[in-house]
């Protein structure tokens, strides 16, 4: 079976390049605006046939791309789902604005079809990679891993996290009291095909850190001048 991308953009002709480039290896749904998408997501979550991936432009009619962003991250079951952001506004603003909200990676229009394809392999090869057996967990002092459940409990409070946040988290635990290198962090969580900047790291640690102190943890993120990050 085809894995299965949503994809969320009001203008045709976009909706017939993301059915053309994906045609071959995925199931490609579009919608044009966030009620439409919602209607069908709620019945997939009926079906546990959830999207692999989504697709959803800034400037849509009705709700933007950031509201719609809000609701699938605030919702445990739709969560885990890595998002592309996808828009014509190439400032800094947006991009960090998605990504401090839980997207998972951000593309500029107008974009390549060939790294449209990229970003997609690359966010679904993040999915795949932290699929480990049911059994396991890592626990690091206050904080529990449940791979199995892919959720994360800090003194047995779940905690909502991203994808890209589980995931590092996940690396940074695993490895706990051990630098991790930028370069080893960006190769783990968004492998070699990455195509943005630096600072995207940076926002998604800022965002653990700021969960994880909510919580009051015990666990702190150090930051290594120049190196990378360490948890503690």
């Amino acid at each position: 079976m085809k894995r299965l991308i949503y994809a969320v953009e009001d203008d045709k002709a976009i909706q017939e390049v993301y059915k053309y480039s994906t045609e071959n290896e995925f199931d490609c749904l579009c919608f044009s605006d966030g009620k439409s998408f919602f209607d069908v997501l709620d019945n997939a979550e009926s079906s546990k046939r959830l999207p692999d991936l989504i697709l959803l432009d800034i400037m849509l009619p009705g709700d933007d791309g950031f509201m719609i962003l809000s609701q699938l991250k605030s919702n445990e079951k739709t969560a885990h789902i890595p998002v592309i952001m996808v828009s014509a506004k190439g400032e800094e603003i947006s991009k960090v604005r998605g990504l401090n909200m839980g997207a998972d990676d951000y593309i500029s229009k107008p974009f390549g079809v060939m790294e449209l394809v990229a970003r997609i392999k690359a966010n679904l090869r993040k999915t795949q990679r932290f699929v480990l057996p049911e059994s396991e967990k890592i626990v690091y002092k206050d904080i529990t891993i449940n791979l199995s459940k892919h959720q994360i409990l800090v003194k047995n409070i779940v905690v909502q996290v991203t994808l890209k946040e589980f995931n590092i988290l996940h690396l940074l635990c695993k490895n706990a009291e051990k630098v991790q290198t930028r370069e080893l962090i960006f190769s783990e969580i968004w492998g070699n095909s990455f195509l943005g900047e630096s600072r995207t790291l940076d926002i998604h640690i800022k965002e653990i850190r700021k969960k994880l102190n909510e919580v009051k943890s015990e666990a702190s993120i150090q930051t290594i001048r120049s190196v990378g990050y360490m948890i503690v």
